[in-house]
């Protein structure tokens, strides 16, 4: 069997998209309100799923797909979510996103008595760059012997936000990719010293607003260094080809942090309250699923360990059942203690 190349490559958007993903998954979720509807307080645990998925063709071969992004939102309820970012209008987008949503939804499948379940994420598609010709929402339709069936993947138009939108509606998420709306002027920015000041003041006041923000509170200086260094790396990419405007933005978006620094915070600054948010997060979902024995919750209480508590969490967030859980942790003591 051959070991096939991943069909798509990662583009500096990309990297941006899954860093702010992975490194400040509390952001998306005021995206995934405003994009679904939800009505999420943005407090909820984000759990992710793996991004490649590998499909064996006719031949024996296997092809790797990598999504963007699937992730599960638990709070009062759960539900899986689909986000790819796209930097540009694609026809084929709504043919690609059928193939990682069937996909996503064969991983988590399951046969019993000869039937096939499968549950398909919630998706979108975040468009840095769209037209006239690029669509609000795209439908997939199957026609199958028992009857057709659809479903929409939903469409976000980043350049429709303005910057005050944005912050009113807690979109920080946006904000590397918000250079995209200037894009289209970049040519009269580079001569134009004056209208450069203007793009620079508008900079000026985003940095500002993250300040605060993060002297209040509203969020941790790890996400908001975050977000900072993902705006610079986006403007490097876009404004490649405009020194005067890519020196003009970027040199007031301050000093750059290392990488060391940012995860330096991430660790001092959260990580006590990431591994109490863990704990809180597995024993409300086995609370839902009936009652958690003194013996169990002090098991789970007790753990500190970063890896184990997602481990706990994926497994809590698939019981059927607070036994089943009960019984499956007692069986992983057991075998780490024949490990030991």
């Amino acid at each position: 069997m051959s070991n096939g190349k991943p069909i798509s490559s990662n583009t500096p958007y990309d990297d941006v998209f899954r860093t702010l993903l992975n490194d400040c998954s509390s952001l998306i979720i005021p995206v995934i309100n405003e994009v679904f509807g939800e009505d999420y307080r943005g407090d909820e645990e984000v759990l992710f799923y793996p991004n490649e998925h590998f499909i064996q063709g006719q031949d024996t071969s296997t092809k790797e797909k990598i999504t963007d992004s699937c992730f599960q939102v638990i709070g009062i309820r759960k539900k899986k979510y689909h986000l790819e970012c796209q930097s540009t209008t694609d026809n084929k987008m709504i043919v690609r996103m059928f193939e990682y949503d069937t996909q996503i939804a064969l991983d988590a499948g399951e046969v019993v008595q000869g039937t096939l379940t499968v549950e398909f994420p919630h998706s979108a598609v975040l468009y840095l760059r769209h037209n006239s010709r690029t669509p609000d929402a795209m439908t997939v339709r199957i026609k199958t012997p028992g009857g057709e069936i659809s479903y929409q993947v939903l469409v976000m138009k980043t350049q429709q936000y303005t910057i005050d939108e944005i912050f009113e509606k807690k979109l920080l998420f946006l904000i590397p990719f918000y250079i995209f709306t200037h894009e289209s002027r970049f040519d009269e920015y580079e001569n134009n010293a004056d209208k450069r000041e203007l793009l620079r003041t508008e900079v000026i006041g985003t940095m500002e607003k993250l300040e605060q923000m993060a002297l209040t509170g509203e969020i941790s200086e790890y996400e908001k260094c975050t977000i900072v260094d993902m705006s610079r790396k986006v403007v490097e990419k876009i404004a490649a080809e405009y020194e005067n405007v890519r020196k003009e933005v970027t040199s007031v978006m301050g000093g750059k942090v290392l990488e060391y620094e940012a995860k330096t915070i991430l660790q001092n600054g959260i990580k006590k309250g990431k591994i109490e948010g863990k704990i809180d997060s597995i024993l409300e979902l086995l609370e839902e699923l009936g009652t958690v024995s003194d013996e169990l919750c002090s098991c789970i209480q007790e753990e500190k360990d970063m890896e184990v508590l997602k481990l706990y969490l994926k497994k809590a967030s698939r019981a059927q059942s607070v036994q089943e859980f009960e019984q499956w942790i007692l069986q992983e003591m057991k075998r780490m203690d024949a490990v030991e």
